[in-house]
């Protein structure tokens, strides 16, 4: 058994995601201040989150045959380049809206899949590292919470220091040591390398890997209910990180420093949570945490926001918010891996990562134009109230019941009954539910 591994995934992410919580805020901010917009604001968010969808979808199958470790090394230096590109184009005053807008495409396009091949490792690292697959998600999620929260302070004090566009050369940075990291100590570890168990390489063979991660989401009633959930909180959560938030902050709360304390509070506090979940969660029904962390994390933000114009009282909601969603993606990610196929793993992430984000373009440009023709306030109001009555879906459909089934969901059913397709990795063997 070795930790090197494992634990060179969890640097990697640690870096990658500290850099990206630096963009998360220093995009927006150099886009208000530069043109003053939130509907600007809410379009770029657009242009970057529109290409994750696509990736999202059809990465499953590229992601097994070109391999993770390749596909990851490859994703963050690409997007060094484009985020890297901004600033020095920007310095040089050849920068156009259109090109901001084609960048923040790019490094969208690129990102999801490097995120993608570092996550469905987890399992096998895990298990190389002799730990239980909860506490390696627990940790995993918790490293990237942490990684958020100091990423966003950062971020605050940098821009405050030295603009918005230092903050994304440092940005740039931290994709380029990531990608070092994931090149050098993943090397040999069988999972990491290109998957050649599905035959040979044709447009007809990865139509059928893809669709059979379709195939499998579309038949697992809990798996559809996490991802049609999860989709509309990504929409809400990507208007409130990305037009919501920096504009209340700009016009309410003394500018991108207070915004980089909220951020940061909430990520500290997820990284508890996540924590507190690892050493303690298995205790208790999980559909059950999983609800009353998500009503506490959701629309608290939007409302008290809507309805204070002073800090504190925003940044105690974003401590208890950040609380209860640092327990969210340890229970997501276990139910993943518990429902889906090892072989399987790579295609219905992708399905799922492409589902879930599937609203997150229209929620940065709603939120945009909300707040141009309505004013701040009531596009909070309007996104709070959505994000609570789709919070309230675990303890309205059945369906969820089967999140404390450990391993026994309607997913393993499909697995058990659906027929093999033909040139696939699963002809000639049962898949089973992974639990490493």
């Amino acid at each position: 058994m070795s930790r090197r591994p494992f634990t060179a995934v969890l640097a990697a992410n640690t870096i990658s995601i500290a850099g990206s919580s630096l963009t998360l805020i220093g995009v927006p901010w150099f886009v208000l201040q530069t043109t003053g917009s939130a509907g600007r604001a809410g379009v770029v968010a657009f242009c970057a989150t529109l290409p994750i969808i696509v990736a999202a979808l059809v990465g499953g199958p590229v992601i097994d045959r070109i391999g993770r470790r390749r596909v990851s090394a490859a994703s963050d230096l690409i997007c060094a380049l484009a985020v890297g590109a901004i600033p020095l184009l920007h310095y040089a005053g050849l920068l156009e809206f259109w090109m901001l807008c084609a960048l923040m495409a790019l490094g969208g396009l690129v990102h999801t899949p490097g995120l993608t091949a570092r996550y469905v490792l987890l399992p096998d690292l895990a298990e190389h590292a002799g730990t239980t697959l909860v506490r390696a998600a627990s940790l995993y999620d918790a490293v990237s919470r942490g990684a958020r929260m100091i990423g966003a302070a950062l971020a605050g004090v940098l821009i405050a220091a030295f603009g918005a566009e230092t903050v994304l050369l440092l940005d740039a940075a931290t994709f380029g040591a990531s990608a070092l990291l994931v090149t050098a100590f993943l090397r040999g570890v069988p999972a990491a390398e290109p998957q050649r168990a599905a035959g040979k390489v044709s447009f007809a063979v990865y139509r059928a890997e893809l669709a059979e991660g379709w195939r499998f989401l579309t038949r697992s009633r809990l798996l559809m209910g996490i991802t049609v959930m999860v989709m509309m909180t990504n929409g809400l959560d990507q208007g409130w990180s990305s037009v919501l938030l920096p504009v209340h902050a700009r016009d309410a709360l003394g500018g991108a420093t207070a915004m980089g304390l909220l951020v940061s509070l909430f990520g500290g506090s997820a990284l508890l949570g996540a924590l507190l979940y690892g050493a303690w969660g298995e205790r208790f029904p999980r559909r059950t945490v999983f609800a009353a962390a998500f009503l506490a994390s959701g629309a608290t933000r939007f409302v008290v926001a809507a309805f204070t114009d002073t800090t504190l009282p925003l940044a105690v909601t974003m401590a208890l918010a950040g609380l209860g969603a640092g327990m969210l993606n340890p229970i997501l990610s276990t139910v993943m891996y518990e429902q889906v196929p090892d072989q399987l793993r790579s295609r219905v992430s992708g399905v799922t990562t492409a589902g879930c984000e599937l609203t997150m373009p229209m929620g940065g440009l709603a939120a945009g134009l909300l707040v141009d023709g309505f004013g701040a306030a009531k596009a909070l109001l309007l996104f709070g109230g959505t994000y609570l009555l789709t919070t309230l879906a675990p303890l309205v459909f059945p369906a969820w019941r089967a999140m404390n089934a450990k391993g026994t969901g309607d997913a393993d059913d499909v697995s058990r009954t659906e027929r093999p397709l033909p040139g696939s990795a699963r002809e000639g063997r049962s898949p089973h539910p992974s639990a490493k």
